[in-house]
């Protein structure tokens, strides 16, 4: 770098301006005669960890020495990167980004050379930090705040964490504990950076945000960390390691193993807003306090603000969402809008407000390298601030600046103002719970049927011990948000139902603060569970079983958003994938994504946005997702498996074969396998046991799928899995009338696609065999009487819709008899297209007249409508008679003629 020695050349032009702006380069530039020549080279383009590197390393050649040109060395090289970039900056060739990250990598080229000099000689010293088994340890060097975030500012502190992973003793002849080691090098490492010379200074370095702050030891090792962080973690301290970053040292994943769980909860926490809103308000009294309105930084309207808005989010949702925990505080913005969390417009506006903020700190900085956030006070600096920003005057400069930092407090307002911090018209009901006749009456008032029922099971709450026993920040949330569910019930078609359901959820999360939090700070999820605990028992009953959806009701784009079930897919398997080896984990997501997955559907099923047939197609396929990726991780903890892909399918019938799944159906599967090797029943069948555990079991997330084994072979006392040859014996030579009728539902759902082809002919064999009709008529009829007798209503005004006469296994059997009867001469009737197309196919082959088919479909969609919404409120599937008089003719009708009945 030959220019770094030659002062002799003439300032370019960008030099000389920025002088004007800059006292601090200016003083430079006079008192480093080698410094205008190192600029007029650098100004081109930005300045990398490379070339910081080579300038040390020459600085380093030229003392012979590098313990004795270390400090001398960084505080020159801080000289020049600094003063290339006030240059660059103020001439307007070098963005932000470019500035945050030429300081942030300055930081961490000069941290990792002082730490690799200090180091050494700390070594020669008293050898190598050992841990007990002999392995060499290292210091891990972590920069938190805006270093961690690669976003450091011109003359900001750095603040850092020092951890080293086991304790132990070195190997030299002088013996120290780890710890000591450890201890003086950051010590020492912390003087060379922070020591103010004739050269000035690196960085100053805070060490504050390490476990304990000052009062805690300088260095811990990674059990101290982790315990540290079980028992006495703090909320704040959550929010500083979202930006933790490993700076120097190999062993960074352990220590982000360590971190994570800390930082990023498995669950939606949406407590993190109150714990930031806590946080905010202690830094407002602090700028009143000390009367600093006008600090860029902390004053309303602040990079802090910003900050605090993308990173609450990042806390709440980052456990569940990987991506994101990014560290810059706009790469996290830019994710919020695609997850429906910020409209895009907001996100541009803050966006554009920080780099206005931290363009203009820059410049509050460059002044005099003073580490300042506060606007100037003197009219002559206030002059140079505008000029620099490029303002004609202060007045206009502080009308950009006002009107950024009002978007910035509107959408902080928007995401941290406190709904419940205002009274309530229904407090006083609320806290005067237990005098039943006092809140019947306000209840009577508010719309409900049954006031003093509500109002007995509000006193029953407000009495209980669970409730007098809330710690008192959860108390408080649960009291505020009482008097909102009071209210938004009371604005439903049944209060009294709606009410009884939401008291339930709120009993079921009334000690998981996060979930109170999301409804105390979300009026409209409140005002959403509302709607929905009106529309449907079953809902709320699934809602109140698994309250980490109430995420869901956020979003009012999920009633809008048709499933995109491929990128589903995908993106589960791939998030699947990454939880490799923990098998807990990944029930739990399967579970997790499979419940959001049926309540967006929900949400839409009850807006009127699905019908019936739509809702069972998209319930039908999500299973056929989760069987089929359930499968290669049951696969892959067979411990011996004799090939790399398994020959293995899964074939389902019933419901889900014949794509009518229902919210609540159970999965009715058959194992089936084509594989000659010795081993393969042994193996296949603890794979089909493996993976009917994983699907049935209950875990902390709830089930996936209840499942019924039954319809296999033999039923249950036959082989859980089965070889392909020995299904299609069974099927030719032993099987029942009753199990060739479940076949016209059963189709390939996942595993080996040419298992599943060689089912699908298997299949067609099957039911194309001829059969004599009147041996068939009479062994459908027996069945179905038989299963009448069992399951019909014995009298009264109530219609069974599924197993009465006229009702939905009716219609099935029909079919299943036209299947079975005419195949042999009619196979486009073995395809599995549902019962209303084979009822169309039926009456177009002259089987059944068409216009009774035709009204017969109508009257099945009819039956499953009604059935859908007894089961929408978790009610038996009887209707009156009347209700469903119209829809049974048909069914009765096309009955009388096939069966002659």
């Amino acid at each position: 770098m030959s220019a770094i020695q030659n002062a002799s050349q003439p300032l370019p032009q960008s030099v000389q301006d920025a002088r004007r702006h800059s006292r601090y380069l200016s003083r430079m530039l006079d008192c480093h005669p080698w410094l205008g020549g190192a600029l007029t080279e650098s100004i081109g383009g930005a300045i990398d960890a490379a070339t910081m590197e080579r300038f040390l390393a020459a600085r380093e050649a030229a003392s012979g020495s590098a313990e004795i040109a270390l400090r001398p060395a960084l505080r020159q090289l801080r000289i020049w990167v600094l003063c290339h970039l006030i240059v660059r900056d103020l001439s307007c060739a070098a963005p932000l980004a470019e500035v945050t990250e030429t300081m942030t990598v300055l930081a961490e080229v000069a941290i990792c050379h002082a730490h690799d000099v200090l180091r050494a000689a700390l070594v020669e010293r008293y050898g190598l930090p050992l841990s007990p088994t002999g392995w060499e340890q290292e210091l891990l060097v972590i920069g938190m705040g805006k270093l961690g975030g690669r976003e450091l500012n011109v003359s900001s502190d750095i603040d850092l964490i020092f951890i080293y992973p086991e304790d132990g003793d070195t190997g030299g002849k002088k013996v120290i504990s780890n710890f000591e080691f450890f201890e003086r090098l950051g010590k020492q490492l912390i003087q060379t950076l922070a020591e103010i010379t004739e050269h000035g200074q690196v960085f100053r370095v805070d060490m504050r945000l390490r476990p304990n702050g000052d009062s805690g030891p300088l260095v811990c090792c990674f059990d101290m960390l982790e315990n540290y962080f079980v028992t006495q973690g703090r909320e704040w301290e959550r929010y500083a390691w979202i930006k933790a970053r490993v700076l120097r040292g190999e062993r960074w994943s352990e220590l982000q193993n360590i971190a994570r769980p800390f930082v990023f909860r498995k669950y939606l926490d949406f407590g993190a807003i109150n714990a930031m809103r806590d946080l905010h308000a202690q830094i407002r009294r602090e700028v009143a306090r000390r009367d600093r309105a006008n600090n860029v930084k902390l004053g309303p309207g602040g990079i802090r603000e910003i900050e605090f808005i993308a990173q609450v989010f990042q806390l709440i949702r980052g456990g569940r969402d990987k991506a994101l925990q990014v560290r810059p505080t706009l790469k996290a913005l830019a994710l919020l809008p695609e997850r429906g969390i910020l409209s895009a417009e907001a996100v541009n506006e803050l966006s554009a407000a920080y780099d206005f903020l931290r363009r203009l700190e820059h410049r509050l900085q460059y002044l005099d390298d003073a580490q300042t956030h506060d606007l100037p006070g003197k009219a002559s600096d206030q002059a140079l601030i505008a000029e620099a920003m490029g303002f004609a005057d202060y007045p206009a400069l502080i009308d950009a600046l006002d009107a950024h930092r009002a978007v910035v407090s509107r959408h902080f307002e928007a995401v941290f103002g406190d709904p419940s911090e205002e009274d309530h018209s229904l407090d006083a009901t609320w806290a005067g719970a237990e005098d039943v006749d006092s809140v019947a009456h306000a209840l009577g008032e508010l719309g409900y049927r049954h006031p003093r029922a509500g109002a007995e099971r509000l006193a029953s709450i407000h009495a209980s011990p669970r409730y007098r026993q809330l710690p008192n920040n959860i108390k408080s949330r649960f009291d505020a948000l009482m008097p909102r569910v009071i209210e938004a019930a009371a604005a439903t078609p049944g209060p009294d139902d709606t009410l009884a359901r939401c008291l339930d959820l709120l009993e079921g999360i009334g000690r998981r603060g996060a979930y109170l939090a999301l409804l105390q700070q979300y009026p409209q999820a409140l005002r959403r569970v509302a709607d929905l605990m009106s529309a449907s028992r079953w809902g709320a009953q699934f809602l109140t079983r698994h309250p980490i959806l109430l995420d869901e009701m956020l979003d009012a784009r999920n009633l809008k958003t048709a499933p995109d079930f491929k990128a589903l897919r995908a993106s589960l398997s791939a998030e699947l994938d990454a939880l490799e080896p923990d098998m807990e984990r990944q029930m739990d997501v399967m579970r997790e994504q499979h419940h959001a997955q049926v309540f967006r559907l929900l949400t839409q099923d009850i807006a009127g946005l699905l019908t019936v047939e739509k809702l069972a197609d998209h319930l039908s396929e999500l299973a056929d997702i989760m069987l089929d990726l359930t499968l290669p991780r049951c696969w892959s903890r067979i411990k011996i498996r004799h090939r790399e892909t398994p020959r293995f399918a899964v074939i389902s019938y019933g419901k889900l074969g014949g794509k009518e799944l229902g919210y609540a159906s159970d999965l009715d599967i058959v194992f089936l396998y084509d594989d000659d090797a010795p081993e393969s029943a042994e193996v296949y069948t603890r794979l089909a046991q493996r993976t009917n555990t994983w699907l049935s079991s209950q875990t902390a997330a709830g089930q996936l799928f209840e499942t019924d084994l039954r319809l296999r072979p033999n039923g249950d006392s036959g082989l859980i899995a089965t070889s392909l040859e020995a299904f299609r014996k069974y099927q030719l030579e032993s099987a029942w009338v009753w199990e060739h009728q479940a076949l016209t539902r059963a189709r390939f759902s996942a595993g080996d696609r040419a298992i599943g082809e060689a089912f699908e002919r298997i299949r067609c064999e099957v039911l194309r065999m001829k059969r004599d009709l009147d041996t068939l008529r009479a062994e459908v009829l027996a069945m179905r009487h038989k299963m009448r007798d069992a399951h019909g209503s014995k009298g009264g005004e109530l219609f069974d819709l599924k197993h009465d006469t006229g009702g939905l296994i009716d219609v099935e059997f029909l079919i299943q008899y036209l299947v079975l009867g005419h195949a042999h001469e009619h196979p486009q009737l073995t395809g599995n297209l549902g019962n209303i197309a084979l009822l169309r196919i039926s009456g177009e082959l002259g089987l059944i007249p068409a216009d009774l088919a035709a009204a017969c479909a109508d009257s099945y969609r009819e039956l499953r409508r009604l059935q859908h919404r007894q089961r929408l409120n978790d009610l038996p599937s009887r209707v009156p008679e009347d209700e469903a008089e119209t829809a049974r003719r048909p069914v009765i009708a096309l009955w009388g003629q096939v069966f002659d009945e």
